[in-house]
């Protein structure tokens, strides 16, 4: 979305995306990247992937990205808002844990395979993008979804 001046209005003073927003747009990526993943389009195999070896999410990685998204969109909806940033701040540490892993220590996490560099700047953007929505996003449910 761009503002008359062509700027990103995610980019503007007058609108910041905040926690329920993150959980809501994160769960719905989430699922569908899960649900690409396992029906051939960007996994489970690097074959299989429309990116080849370079980026596919295999069988493990699948099922965290489908269960991490309905959590996402169930937190989004059931969670008050109060319990919302938490999370999300949660959310964005343990993006940026598993993104250093993945560039540090091992390109396999609980049996998932992490390819590098892509997963690793991946879930480092991730993590910034969560803890950005949370640290300054206004919080209110006047805020459009």
């Amino acid at each position: 979305m761009y503002s008359a001046k062509g700027r990103s209005i995610f980019m503007t003073k007058k609108y910041k995306m905040n926690s329920k927003q993150f959980l809501i747009l994160g769960g719905l990526v989430l699922v569908l990247v899960a649900v690409l993943g396992m029906v051939g389009v960007i996994g489970p195999t690097a074959e299989q992937s429309i990116f080849g070896p370079n980026w596919w999410f295999d069988a493990g990685e699948n099922w965290a990205h489908l269960v991490l998204g309905v959590v996402a969109l169930l937190a989004a909806f059931v969670l008050p808002a109060g319990m919302q940033k938490p999370l999300v701040i949660l959310v964005g540490l343990l993006a940026l844990v598993v993104g250093v892993y993945s560039a540090a220590v091992s390109t396999m996490l609980l049996g998932a395979n992490l390819e590098n560099p892509a997963d690793t700047v991946l879930h480092i953007a991730v993590g910034l993008w969560a803890l950005l929505a949370a640290m300054m996003g206004k919080e209110s449910s006047s805020m459009p979804m």
